[in-house]
Parts: C-alpha cells; sequence; structure tokens
C-alpha cells in the first residue's frame, strides 16, 4: 500500500511541469461580430461617455492630507531682525585671569 502511495506522489511530482508546458488549445467559438445597429448603439454610449468626461471640472486643489489641520500661514513675512550679538559694540578684554 505504502509503495502504491510513493508511486503515485513520483507520478504527480512528475507530471505537474509536464502538464504545464501543455500548449493552451482554445475549442470555443469567436464571438460572433456585432450588427450595424449594436455598432451604433455602442459608438453614440462613448460618444455621450465622452461629452460626460469633458463636463467635470480640472480641479487644482492640494494633495496634502494633512492641509486643514495646519493654521494658516501668515500672509506677510516678518522682516528679519538684527540680532543683538552683531548690533551691540565689541567690549575689549582686560589681560587678567583669575587662574
Amino acid at each position: 500500500m505504502m509503495k502504491l502511495f510513493r508511486l503515485a506522489a513520483v507520478l504527480a511530482v512528475l507530471a505537474g511541469p509536464a502538464y504545464a508546458q501543455m500548449p493552451n488549445i482554445n475549442l470555443m467559438q469567436d464571438a460572433p461580430s456585432k450588427s450595424p445597429e449594436e455598432k451604433a448603439i455602442e459608438a453614440e454610449r462613448e460618444k455621450a461617455y465622452k461629452e460626460t468626461l469633458k463636463k467635470i471640472p480640472d480641479t487644482k486643489a492640494s494633495s496634502d492630507p494633512w492641509g486643514g489641520m495646519r493654521a494658516e500661514q501668515p500672509k506677510q513675512p516678518a522682516a528679519p531682525k538684527a540680532s543683538a550679538a552683531t548690533s551691540a559694540p565689541k567690549k575689549a578684554k582686560s589681560g587678567t585671569a583669575a587662574n
């Protein structure tokens, strides 16, 4: 019994790649062609679809998902302030050190 099971397992393993290499044969016939009325209906439907697409407005909204969560930016940037270190006159060092 076990010998038969092993033989079946080996055949299944060997048959897998061979089955994958078989060509794909389609035995179904191609779909019948459309009648002139069906072609006209499809062309009218396609035209209506394209006209509907033209009615959609082009929005150039920001794609920032957190844009509504931030505070608004100030309208005018603040003038840069001069730092106290650059505007104050420099003092001369004395020559004595407390070492």
